[in-house]
């Protein structure tokens, strides 16, 4: 299922936008998902994050195989289903059910920034309905649409991190949490009073050790990157790829004290993938190597 399309007066042309992702899961993996007890409920089979997606745009007279979520975190765009057609602008949220035919895409003057993912399971239709009554239809509105941009950008991570039954299992719970985010606070919900710095450092936090690009993070929570940057500073005192640095090494100090692993095994643990580079890191911020913290006297 290829989203990274877009529409023309010419019909569809393929295209791509900088800095998105895409995860598209083999369809054998989703057969084996959909086997799987808790997984069967519901799978993730496609997902993404088109940044300023200038051009972009499906229509699918027949309708996807798959349910849909679409999240709108900035810029505009418009969804048809049927007969009617609705303006999306930021936080509008999209619920598309499987094999209803539909349309969708970004303006020209101001094109949005979207977070998706395709899902189907034995629970999803049902997850559909209920958005669909929740909310008062397929397309709705989110006050802050931050929390479940990132809980889309979580499914991206997990699918990205392997096609295993743990990953599939990391997707299936930050999907169906989505969902649910919709449905409890689409259109009437009361949203957040969270400011974008807390939004975003809230995200880090539930994202960690993974990491999150700046212009990623900055489209969640409504803010240009240099924007951003700027709030981490005044605020916080680092950068955001620096705040994110800080919850990976507090997450290896975790595992030294409190686990066997080895210094190669929790450097592939808080997401560093060359142990030599991961010690220089440790050793830079804490003024010494992973193993020295680790044989410490107690207490220091």
């Amino acid at each position: 299922m290829d989203e990274s399309t877009v529409m023309d007066g010419l019909g569809m042309i393929r295209d791509g936008f900088t800095g998105q992702r895409m995860l598209v899961v083999p369809r054998e993996a989703v057969a084996n998902a959909l086997r799987h007890p808790v997984t069967a409920k519901l799978t993730v089979t496609d997902a993404g994050y088109f940044p300023h997606a200038a051009r972009h745009g499906r229509e699918r007279p027949r309708g996807a195989r798959e349910h849909l979520l679409l999240v709108c975190t900035d810029g505009t765009g418009w969804c048809r289903i049927g007969d009617t057609r609705f303006a999306v602008s930021r936080g509008g949220t999209v619920v598309l059910p499987a094999d209803r035919p539909h349309a969708y895409g970004a303006t020209e003057d101001d094109p949005w920034t979207l977070w998706w993912f395709h899902f189907t399971g034995v629970d999803a239709a049902d997850l559909v309905r209920t958005a669909h009554a929740a909310t008062g239809g397929p397309v709705t509105h989110l006050r802050d649409p931050a929390p479940v941009a990132s809980l889309v950008s979580q499914v991206i991570d997990a699918l990205d991190s392997g096609i295993t039954t743990s990953a599939s299992i990391q997707a299936t719970g930050a999907a169906w949490h989505a969902l649910t985010q919709v449905i409890a606070t689409g259109r009437r919900g009361p949203g957040s009073d969270m400011s974008p710095l807390e939004r975003a450092a809230e995200h880090l936090r539930a994202t960690s050790p993974h990491r999150t690009s700046v212009t990623a993070l900055a489209s969640m929570v409504g803010l240009s990157p240099s924007q951003l940057n700027a709030l981490f500073r005044e605020r916080l005192g680092v950068t955001p790829l620096q705040f994110q640095v800080q919850l990976r090494m507090t997450r290896a100090r975790e595992l030294l004290d409190g686990t066997d692993l080895s210094v190669a095994a929790v450097a592939r643990e808080t997401c560093y993938g060359d142990p030599m580079y991961f010690s220089r890191q440790f050793t830079r911020i804490h003024g010494m190597t992973p193993t020295m913290y680790r044989i410490r006297p107690s207490g220091t």
